[in-house]
């Protein structure tokens, strides 16, 4: 491990501002199977900061907001433009999250597919047009 990274059980959890981060947080828990870990609401349905959890991993968001970090984080501008990322999340079977998330409304973008490189994929956005990829590889153990 690098020296630089801390001994803890994750050192990369990803951040997404939502426009409405209170019906993201239900609709993440409902169609993809995150569960609460924190969450601190602010005035007017809005959230300063949740933390979703998923296995092991973590993710975090907020209500997009006027604020200083808003210049430099923010929602997608329209939900089927091309992002600069895309969450990837192990999951142990990729059909049945696959069903789960299409009948939560997910827009699905990549069908389920055995991928090359091992494992199987699919990818969808959510409701505001986040990218999000489950698959079954696991890099750590190369194995599907």
């Amino acid at each position: 491990m690098s020296s630089l990274a801390k001994d803890t059980r994750v050192t990369l959890i990803p951040t997404s501002r939502y426009r409405d981060a209170a019906a993201a947080i239900d609709w993440l828990c409902e169609a993809f199977g995150f569960e609460r870990h924190l969450v601190v609401p602010g005035a007017d349905g809005e959230i300063l900061h949740a933390q979703l959890v998923f296995g092991n991993g973590m993710f975090m968001l907020g209500s997009a907001r006027d604020d200083d970090f808003a210049r430099l984080q923010r929602p997608v501008a329209r939900p089927g433009d091309p992002v600069p990322h895309c969450h990837y999340v192990i999951v142990s079977d990729v059909d049945a999250h696959h069903a789960r998330a299409a009948a939560a409304g997910a827009e699905i973008v990549m069908e389920p597919e055995d991928q090359d490189y091992g494992g199987r994929l699919y990818c969808c956005r959510d409701p505001e047009g986040n990218l999000w990829a489950f698959g079954s590889y696991d890099p750590w153990d190369g194995g599907a």
